[in-house]
């Protein structure tokens, strides 16, 4: 992670020209550093530091920039010069933020390979700190119709079951699905229970007429396609 080094920096000592805010007009967001960005967010330091030593801190304290993006307000507060206002308008930029990445994606995006749908539904599950179940509804030209979580848990057959999957289907018109599913460990190698339950939807949507195009694993950013590995 690389931090700007104005720790100790009021804003008003830096050079007015590499300001974070004259910096951004001048030569555009993309040019400046996540320490940067936190301090226009932040607008303001304290009477002790800088917003650049503060949004330091922000960083800091969640390691990955990534992290922010499942921060609560409670753990934004506790950082001292955090208050309630501020961590509110970082709350509020980064659900900006992850909407406007999800919107982008969701545009009938088409899945031909498993690289498309991790590329889909990595950047949402990659850091989730619980496993969620996730299915995709595809149409006939495998664009995605709808995503939607059907639960969120340790995974086992009595719990995904198959019939509330196929009644979305159905309710979609979708003509197949790709189920996917994280594991929190990073490692996506499949268990006995993701075993068992692709074979339980492969089996059910043989059956209804909608086809399981893939389950996919999805860990600290990779994968693994249970299709191509042969599992169904």
């Amino acid at each position: 992670m690389t931090v700007t080094p104005f720790p100790e920096l009021k804003i008003r000592d830096v050079h007015e020209a590499d300001r974070p805010r004259e910096r951004l007009i001048r030569q555009g967001a993309q040019s400046l550093s996540n320490q940067e960005l936190l301090a226009i967010l932040l607008r303001t330091g304290t009477k002790q530091e800088s917003v650049l030593a503060l949004a330091n801190k922000v960083l800091t304290n969640f390691e990955k920039l990534h992290a922010l993006k499942h921060a609560t307000l409670e753990e934004i507060v506790v950082i001292k010069g955090i208050g309630e206002a501020k961590a509110v308008q970082l709350l509020a930029a980064i659900e900006l933020g992850r909407r406007l990445a999800q919107k982008e994606t969701d545009s009938r995006f088409t899945i031909r390979s498993p690289d498309d749908a991790a590329s889909f539904l990595m950047p949402e599950m990659t850091s989730l700190t619980q496993e969620h179940f996730v299915c995709l509804f595809l149409n006939v030209k495998n664009q995605v119709l709808h995503k939607q979580t059907i639960f969120v848990g340790s995974l086992n057959a009595s719990i995904v079951h198959p019939r509330e999957i196929f009644r979305e289907a159905v309710k979609r018109s979708a003509a197949s699905i790709i189920c996917a599913h994280n594991h929190p460990s990073g490692v996506p190698t499949p268990s006995p229970e993701d075993i068992d339950v692709t074979s339980r939807l492969f089996e059910a949507g043989q059956i209804i007429g909608v086809d399981l195009l893939d389950h996919v694993i999805i860990g600290d950013h990779q994968f693994i396609s249970m299709k191509e590995k042969g599992y169904f």
